[in-house]
Formats: structure tokens, C-alpha cells, sequence
């Protein structure tokens, strides 16, 4: 869709910010640099570093996923505080919205997913965002959302909805659509078609209601 508009506007127009409400960093960049950095939110504002964390809270290498941590280098630190939840900010004024990412050698950030919505089955991570929007290539669907369900043995499976209001799919016909595009670990083990769209007003896909509705 990016790509459609860069042809239609030009380039040099098309700009793209990432960032929160809480005010701890961002990126930034616009269409000919996404041309070269295809997938990409930018590099850091002006006066801003960002570094990726992993699991343990080591630092990670151009290429790896982890949890993202931003910071301004002049008065670090944040002045917002949440009601009813916690800050991940950690020492040094680094701080994190819970979001999962990577940056190339070049320090252009790429999003994977929301660590809350990270699902782990059999050891392994597989992040929603990306089974999507393979499920999203296939003709006639107009929405997907991939949640984790609770399983005995591997902790949690992958479960896809997939919203084609319009066009007759089959399960097989999806695995074998997703078999040319993803590993097989990230394969849902069950997929549900719905006829509703997943997406709120906003745009976004509320994973924990999807998940809890079917849970319970």
C-alpha cells in the first residue's frame, strides 16, 4: 500500500513517523529512503538513540528481533506516567513501549510486533504481524488476525481468522498458499473464517479480545 502511494505522490513527498503518545522517541523517514530500506520506520529523531534488547536484557546485533528502547540523549528520562500500568523503562533513561523490532547496519528500525502479542509455541517465537500478512496476500481476503491458543505440550499454537466475506477458502487451500511464504513452525494449526471485519475504526487488531473470547 506504501509502495502505491509513493508511485502515485512521488517519493519526495511520502513521509512515515513512528513513535507513542508517551513522548520517549520516534523515528522518521520518508519515501526514497523506504525505497532502499523497504519495510522500515526510519532512523532516530535528531538527539534520540535506539537499541534492541533481548530476552535477557543483552544487547542485540543489526538483524536480531528484541524489544525496542528508545532515549533522548539530552535530559533523559520520560515525564509521562501510565494509570493502571507499568513503565518499562530501565536505567540510563532507556525506555521501551513493547514494541519488537530489528535495525539493519545502516540503524533503520524495522516493527515485528507487540512483545504482548509474541507467541511462543514449542520454544520457538512467531510473530502475528508477519503470519498475517501472509494470510493477507491471499486473494479475497479482506482481514486476518493470528492469536495463540493454550496448548498442552507446546504451550501455545497459532490460530489465524481470517476475514473473506466474498470468497469460498478452504484450510488447505490457505496452507498451501502459506507453505510458498512462511516456515512451517508458523503455520496456524487452526484457522477460523469469519465474515466481519477484524480491524477496529482505528485500524487495529484487538488480539487479547479475539484471544480471550475463544479461550473462554
Amino acid at each position: 500500500m506504501k509502495e502505491a502511494f509513493i508511485e502515485w505522490f512521488g517519493p519526495s513527498v511520502i513521509w512515515e513517523v513512528y513513535g507513542g503518545a508517551e513522548g520517549n522517541g520516534g523515528t522518521i523517514i520518508n519515501g526514497e529512503e523506504w525505497l532502499q530500506h523497504r519495510g522500515s520506520v526510519g532512523t532516530a529523531f535528531a538527539g534520540m538513540e535506539i537499541k534492541i534488547l533481548g530476552e535477557n536484557g543483552q544487547k542485540l546485533p543489526a538483524g536480531e528481533i528484541g524489544e525496542i528502547y528508545m532515549r533522548f540523549k539530552e535530559n533523559a528520562g520520560s515525564s509521562y506516567e501510565y494509570i493502571g500500568a507499568e513503565s518499562k523503562a530501565i536505567e540510563d533513561g532507556w525506555d521501551s513501549l513493547g514494541d519488537m523490532g530489528h535495525l539493519d547496519e545502516d540503524g533503520y528500525l524495522y516493527l515485528a510486533d507487540r512483545r504482548t502479542d509474541m507467541i511462543i509455541c514449542g520454544g520457538a517465537n512467531i510473530y502475528p504481524a508477519e503470519v498475517e500478512a501472509a494470510l493477507d496476500e491471499f486473494p479475497g481476503v479482506r482481514s486476518s488476525a493470528v492469536i495463540g491458543l493454550p496448548h498442552e505440550d507446546l504451550g501455545n499454537v497459532v490460530h489465524a481468522i481470517v476475514d473473506a466475506p466474498e470468497t469460498a477458502i478452504t484450510e488447505d487451500d490457505m496452507l498451501n498458499f502459506l507453505a510458498e511464504r512462511l516456515v512451517r513452525y508458523k503455520h496456524p494449526r487452526s484457522i477460523e473464517f469469519v465474515a466481519e471485519p477484524l480491524r477496529d475504526d482505528a485500524g487495529k487488531v484487538r488480539r487479547k479480545a479475539l484471544s480471550e473470547a475463544r479461550i473462554s
